[in-house]
């Protein structure tokens, strides 16, 4: 369930209760921001609990104890939700309509869903604060291109988005499936099958303490 790294910062704080997130980076040989996600999921998972000013303690539970450890085998698939996608021409009016209207956070831009970028609230707001036309401004002028883009898989496990949510600071991951062109074996595209956000994690993490989910 949990990765080699995140046993052992349990194992030190098991052993060295009260530590603070800097001391366990010291320990390890990293930084205190390269541990944010790590320390988050053992927090989530209710492995560690933290108190401000005091540091770290071991709660004393193992993870097979919890409804949560459920989670740690479901895959993406079993809880992703259906992405909004605008075409590569469509203006950035026009995809600040799509957020609102499907009340997102994020739209996805492509054709024939094939994932060319994404675009955010943040990334509209800013490009709208610069005086822009949006309804005549390409929203492929204002979106963050494919190659720069975090995402995820459907076969890959929901801790796996949660922890790339955390260590990226992002809201939401695009949930894709890598086509390869036949005829260049060397390209690689992206199909757009859905979205995993925040929103997502949490309503599972309470589903499966709630017991509504097994």
């Amino acid at each position: 369930m949990l990765s080699a790294r995140q046993e052992t910062i349990l194992e030190i704080i098991q052993h060295n209760s009260p530590i603070t997130g800097q001391h366990i980076a010291s320990r390890l040989h990293v930084t205190r921001a390269a541990l944010r996600s790590d320390l988050a999921i053992l927090t989530m998972l209710g492995l560690v609990d933290a108190r401000p000013k005091v540091g770290y303690f071991f709660t004393g539970r193992q993870a097979r104890e919890f409804p949560l450890n459920a989670m740690a085998e479901m895959t993406v698939a079993s809880c992703l939700s259906q992405p909004v996608v605008v075409g590569t021409d469509t203006s950035a009016y026009d995809a600040v309509i799509a957020l609102f209207t499907e009340d997102a956070g994020t739209v996805f831009v492509g054709d024939n869903n094939i994932l060319a970028g994404v675009v955010s609230r943040k990334d509209l707001l800013k490009t709208a604060m610069g005086g822009n036309d949006l309804r005549t401004l390409p929203v492929r002028m204002v979106m963050t291109p494919v190659s720069k883009i975090i995402y995820i898989t459907a076969a890959e496990k929901v801790l796996a988005a949660a922890q790339r949510l955390l260590a990226y600071e992002i809201d939401c991951l695009p949930v894709v499936q890598r086509i390869h062109d036949e005829a260049d074996t060397d390209k690689k595209e992206l199909k757009i099958i859905g979205r995993i956000s925040k929103t997502n994690i949490t309503r599972i993490f309470a589903e499966c303490v709630s017991g509504r989910r097994i």
